[in-house]
């Protein structure tokens, strides 16, 4: 089972029927990943739930003013079973700049936009738009 391809389903799914929040499993790395999610306004806020075994993530999905959610497309690039890797002259923006891709790093994980600025390739876990 990919964790990272569950908590991209639910908030898939949430967008889908247009929730205002969506409950995920607490895991550092989906932390991180809605950390960056949150600073590049995609979402709305995140916050932590519960203790030990108990913890999950309130995610607070963000939608303009006509309705239309900020996320139009989640998609998980490397999976358990295939993992996909971007030298750094190869990390290219997505959509012509209008999504982004989160890459994991020797710097930790980092947007593309940030990944070709420091000049570090990764491992890529999703695309977003």
């Amino acid at each position: 089972m990919d964790p990272i391809a569950d908590m991209l389903t639910r908030l898939r799914n949430a967008i889908a029927v247009h929730h205002d929040t969506v409950l995920v499993p607490h895991s550092k790395i989906k932390t991180e990943i809605l950390r960056i999610l949150k600073r590049t306004d995609f979402i709305e806020r995140f916050e932590r739930k519960g203790k030990k075994v108990r913890k999950s993530i309130v995610v607070t999905l963000r939608y303009e003013s006509d309705g239309a959610p900020a996320i139009t497309g989640l998609k998980r690039i490397s999976t358990p079973g295939r993992r996909v890797y971007r030298a750094a002259d190869k990390v290219h923006p997505v959509r012509q700049g209008f999504g982004m891709m989160i890459l994991s790093t020797p710097a930790g994980l980092l947007t593309d936009k940030e990944a070709r600025k420091q000049h570090i390739g990764g491992e890529v876990i999703c695309t977003i738009w």
